[in-house]
């Protein structure tokens, strides 16, 4: 068992408030994604769970003990880095048995678990190499491998695949979560990138200023965001403002039935869930642009008062730049005050 809790944590830098009562609680064997802007205190949060920050209020506990102002050796935490920090004087085996090391474990039980380690991370045969001698890659597999060997209850991943390229990023958070359900082992995983999270999480939390938008799991923050700033943080999104009287939804061009009280408010639709028919006449929504991707097509798409919105569609010669449409939502929400007032998921029609 491994349970991470934490209650009501705040962390203030100066006049600055980094995490402002931040609670959650992470359940054994469960990889949950901190997801936020540059700023959002995620990984100020990552760190204080890690060690490396001390709260200025709250508490942590793991699996019940409070480790709030323990140091980061005596937690039973692994953090891996974006910056890999590895030791370049030495060589791979000996960046993983350093910490076995400080234990005082024996040599042959260093070797041994070193040795499974590595061959859990890919890089079996890799221990007499130099860090220098790998790519950026391998050496963020180092990390991770050295952080697995000294089998903490809790792994903390504070953006390790930043600064790689996209299809190697894809590649690494693929066997990072293949490993993190082979181990069972309760992660904590920060990044800025929705893709990463919606790919790699059991849970996300959104976070905003240093608190939680929201937390759930990725189909229902995709399908059902609490909050404009969700709905346009995950996943592509159309935001319209517009006023709702007699239970129409209307903005220049752009009209749809809901069922709310009247007065300001968001719509919130995905380019997947706006379906768009040709039509005739002035006033109306126009294609800006068709963008083909093959397997499906962008459609950009310019309401009468300049206001662009966009369309997925499954063939792309279909539209031309300049043709009037009409435009039918098939799935929204809508938003008033921060808050949702009306959702339609299932309308296909």
């Amino acid at each position: 068992m491994a349970m991470l809790d934490i209650q009501g944590v705040t962390k203030k830098f100066s006049t600055t408030m980094a995490v402002d009562d931040f609670s959650l609680t992470v359940a054994d064997g469960e990889l949950v994604c901190l997801l936020g802007p540059s700023g959002s205190g995620k990984s100020t949060l990552l760190r204080m769970i890690g060690g490396f920050e001390t709260p200025s209020g709250g508490l942590i506990t793991i699996d019940g003990d409070d480790v709030t102002r323990v140091p980061p050796e005596r937690r039973p935490t692994g953090m891996v880095f974006q910056s890999h920090a590895l030791w370049t004087h030495m060589n791979v085996f000996n960046n993983l048995a350093f910490g076995l090391k400080l234990r005082h474990l024996p040599k042959a039980e260093i070797r041994q678990k070193v040795e499974a380690v590595l061959e859990l991370v890919g890089l079996s045969g890799y221990g007499s190499r130099a860090t220098t001698q790998l790519s950026g890659g391998q050496q963020q597999r180092v990390a991770l491998a050295r952080s697995l060997v000294l089998e903490p209850k809790i792994l903390l991943l504070d953006e390790p695949f930043a600064s790689l390229d996209q299809h190697l990023r894809e590649r690494l958070r693929e066997e990072v979560r293949d490993i993190q359900q082979r181990l069972k082992i309760t992660t904590l995983f920060v990044t800025h990138g929705q893709d990463e999270a919606l790919a790699l999480a059991d849970r996300i939390v959104v976070m905003r200023d240093g608190h939680t938008e929201q937390a759930d799991r990725p189909d229902v923050v995709y399908r059902e965001p609490a909050s404009p700033f969700v709905a346009g943080f995950i996943g592509s999104m159309n935001l319209v403002d517009g006023t709702i009287a007699n239970n129409v939804f209307t903005h220049t061009g752009f009209t749809v039935p809901l069922t709310a009280a009247d007065g300001q408010a968001t719509l919130a639709v995905r380019p997947e869930a706006l379906h768009i028919v040709p039509a005739s006449g002035v006033g109306m929504a126009k294609i800006h642009r068709v963008t083909d991707y093959g397997t499906h097509a962008i459609v950009d798409i310019d309401l009468p008062d300049g206001v662009r919105l966009k369309a997925m569609v499954g063939e792309a010669r279909a539209w031309t730049a300049g043709q009037a449409i009409n435009l039918k939502p098939r799935a929204f929400a809508a938003y008033r005050d921060n808050v949702a007032i009306f959702r339609s998921l299932d309308n296909h029609g």
